[in-house]
């Protein structure tokens, strides 16, 4: 009866960890220092741009805002793992520009 009470425990201690990573809502950055956040349908663009884009749990795709490099360029990205977002600028994948992002060390300031 202990060791069911303890697994279950435990069990219910794992959960939030794992529902946290099924997700692409979270702070994202790049190895040349830029960063952005996603929460839900918002961002904060890497060029510090607050709007809205299309949301879905392990995508997310908007078009860069006037005043930011590439403006009217459609980003699309894609959630790959719990700590990895591969970004495409871009509609034509042979032409895209494909980047890797990683989930920031520390959350955003």
């Amino acid at each position: 009866m202990r060791s069911t009470a303890i697994f279950a425990t435990l069990f219910l201690i794992g959960i939030p960890s794992a529902a946290l990573g099924d997700a692409i809502d979270g702070h994202w950055c790049h190895k040349d220092g830029r960063s952005m956040s996603i929460d839900g349908s918002a961002i904060v663009t890497p060029g510090g741009t607050a709007m809205t884009g299309d949301y879905d749990r392990h995508g997310f795709a908007y078009v860069i805002p006037p005043g930011e490099s590439g403006a009217g360029k459609r980003i699309t990205m894609q959630l790959i793992d719990e700590y990895t977002v591969i970004l495409r600028t871009g509609l034509d994948s042979a032409k895209s520009v494909e980047q890797v992002w990683k989930r920031c060390a520390k959350p955003m300031a």
